[in-house]
Order: C-alpha cells, then sequence, then structure tokens
C-alpha cells in the first residue's frame, strides 16, 4: 500500500497540478442541508446514466470483488450538454487498493488511467473524464481525497470543468434508484454552526446530491431488450409483473414519507437546524394533495374509479365468453374428427370383408 492521496505532476490536460492541494479536513462528508455553498465553474444541474456504465460497473464488482468487503472503483466518461446535463455514456475499470484500517492509505494507477483514457479517446474524442465512481454503498471517508485526483483529470471548456462521483449500488437493500450522483463544493463554515462569514470562518470541501436519472439511447434500449429477454421469466404473467411494480413503488414511497417524518420529528424536537427550502417543497406537496373534504372531488374521484371498474369486468367477461367459444369451439373439432375416424375404419372393415368373399 502507498499513500496516493496527492495529485499528478503532469496530469492529462493542459494546465498543471495546483500547488496549494486544499487542507483535508475530519468534518469532509455530506453538506450540511443549512450552511452556504460555493458551487464550482462548470458544474452541471442534472446526471444522466446511461445503461452501458451500469452494466460495465457490475461486471467490474463482479470481478475483482464479489463476495468481499472491497469496492471496485473506476472513472467514467461522458459529455456536458446544454441546460446543465452530464451525460455519463461509457466507463473503464482502475486497479485501486486502500487501507481498510487507515483510509488515508489508497493506491489508485495513474499511468493506467492516461493509457485507458488515450484509447478512449481513439475511439470516441466526444467522450472525456466527467468523473469517478465507486460500488458504494455509500460515501466513504476517503471519497473528497480521490475526487480531489480524479478533478485533476476532468477536462473543462475554458476551465476546468467540476468533477462528478457516481455511486452504483450493486447489492441496493432500499427501494429506488440505485445510482447517486454527488459533486463537490465548498461549504462555509466556522466548525460550530452557521455564522456570518468572517475572518474565523473557513470553507470545507463537502459532497452535494445531484439530481440522477437513467437514460439511454435508442440503441441501448433495443440492447437493453435483447439482454432482459433472457434475463425475464417467461412464466412469469404480465399482471403479476405489473402488480410487482406497483407493491415496490408503494414500498418506496412508504420508505420517503418515513424520512421525511423523521426530519419533521427532528426539526421539531430541536435535534436538526429548520431548512426553509426542504420546507417550502414540503409546502408544495401538500398544496398539490386533493381536498377529500368537498364532495365534488369525492364524486369525481368515486366516477372515475366506477367507470376503471366497469372496464375491467367487461374485460373479465369478454375473455370468459371467448375461452368458453374456444372450448365448444376445440370440442366440436375433436368430435368431427373421432367420427371421421370411425367412418373411415367401417368402410375399410367392409372393403376387406369384400375382397375376401369374393376370393
Amino acid at each position: 500500500m502507498v499513500d496516493d492521496t496527492q495529485p499528478p505532476a503532469s496530469p492529462m490536460g493542459d494546465e498543471s497540478a495546483p500547488e496549494n492541494a486544499p487542507e483535508k479536513s475530519k468534518t469532509e462528508g455530506c453538506a450540511d442541508p443549512v450552511a452556504p455553498v460555493v458551487s464550482t465553474p462548470a458544474t452541471p444541474d442534472n446526471v444522466h446514466v446511461h445503461p452501458l456504465v451500469l452494466l460495465s460497473v457490475v461486471d467490474h464488482y463482479n470481478r475483482v470483488a464479489k463476495d468481499t468487503r472491497k469496492r471496485a472503483v473506476g472513472i467514467i466518461l461522458g459529455e456536458r450538454r446544454k441546460g446543465g446535463v452530464l451525460e455519463v455514456t461509457n466507463s473503464f475499470a482502475l486497479p485501486f487498493e486502500e487501507d481498510e484500517k487507515n483510509p488515508d492509505i489508497f493506491f489508485l494507477d495513474h499511468s493506467y488511467l492516461e493509457n485507458m483514457y488515450r484509447m478512449f479517446r481513439k475511439v470516441n474524442a466526444r467522450e472525456k473524464v466527467v468523473g469517478w465512481y465507486h460500488t458504494g454503498p455509500r460515501l466513504r471517508e476517503n471519497d473528497m481525497s480521490i475526487h480531489r485526483l480524479v478533478s485533476e483529470y476532468v477536462d473543462g471548456v475554458g476551465s476546468k470543468a467540476a468533477a462528478v462521483l457516481v455511486i452504483c449500488e450493486v447489492k441496493p437493500k432500499d427501494v429506488g434508484l440505485p445510482v447517486h450522483a454527488y459533486r463537490a463544493v465548498e461549504q462555509v463554515s466556522d466548525g460550530k454552526g452557521l455564522v456570518s462569514i468572517n475572518a474565523q470562518t473557513k470553507s470545507l470541501p463537502v459532497f452535494v446530491n445531484l439530481p440522477t436519472e437513467v437514460g439511454s439511447t435508442e440503441a441501448e434500449e433495443i440492447g437493453v431488450e435483447h439482454l432482459l429477454r433472457d434475463v425475464k421469466d417467461a412464466a412469469v404473467s404480465s399482471l403479476s409483473s405489473q402488480v410487482e411494480e406497483m407493491v415496490t413503488g408503494l414500498k418506496g414511497l412508504r420508505i420517503r414519507l418515513l424520512e421525511v417524518q423523521e426530519y419533521l420529528d427532528g426539526v421539531v424536537g430541536g435535534r436538526l437546524p429548520v431548512n426553509n427550502e426542504i420546507v417550502k417543497n414540503l409546502q408544495d406537496v401538500f398544496s398539490l394533495l386533493p381536498n377529500l373534504n368537498v364532495e365534488e372531488v369525492v364524486g369525481a374521484f368515486a366516477n372515475e374509479t366506477n367507470d376503471m371498474m366497469l372496464a375491467v369486468y367487461m374485460g373479465s367477461l369478454v375473455r370468459s365468453v371467448v375461452s368458453l367459444h374456444a372450448l365448444i369451439e376445440n370440442k366440436e373439432m375433436a368430435k368431427a374428427r373421432l367420427m371421421t375416424t370411425n367412418n373411415g375404419g367401417v368402410g375399410s372393415k367392409a372393403t376387406t370383408e369384400a375382397t375376401t368373399a369374393k376370393a
């Protein structure tokens, strides 16, 4: 093991590594929800992860970290689009080792990273290094040090762009999307609480969550459908799949509601500070909920439910009639075949007897 937390002397970009790297603090981690943060230039607002990246991460994990406590680490490639959207379209694995007892000691192969990126650029020059990934399942203490190191290889337009950390949970335990993206920001704090910026305050690097989606192109959708044909169980009906998806969605909604309840209980009990943005979003959610105390709304819901149940009932009746019709047709066809076989056997027997008598 070697301590490889310092940025490389000559990264692939045109700019050289900064002389004074930010000092590592013990308070690095997720950002305080109420602390003022300073965004870095070229920071994405939304991250789209493509299926090829997810398949590559799972394959990497199964090769190097399956049935162990290790995590797989690699580089993600992509391009930045207008509107602050980051498309993560490709990735490759990195040789990575870390000391479980001392998180500050880890090994990351710079030469391998540079050689792999050089070969990927020959295939698709538009794909650039946009960050890194690991299989989590959550943030770790040395993630900020690795993030600083990978940031030296991120290509920006005009100025160095912000790197993105994508955590892919290979074995998710919670219901929901198993992909989470983070960016690093400088949070202003005095170490005790939130105060006005003065001579005693300092900025600390922290991770802030980014909205993440799983997107795909038309070609990727076709490939994923072919893969699902081999994975999907043909014995399971579509109705069972739909019910299972609805149950999974309701479980995810329950988990989110419990998180909201836990946060509100913490605010009321004084354990957590009030976040005006969270309160505003909750107020928007409550404002969009229908008022079930109004008779017109209740009647409208009842009518819509009755219409849907009527359609389901009519569909069941039609399906039953079609099944009975098919059963009757099968019986008639079986009876006709039996009669034809019997008639053919009698005629053949009579012909044989007549031939024998003549002889």
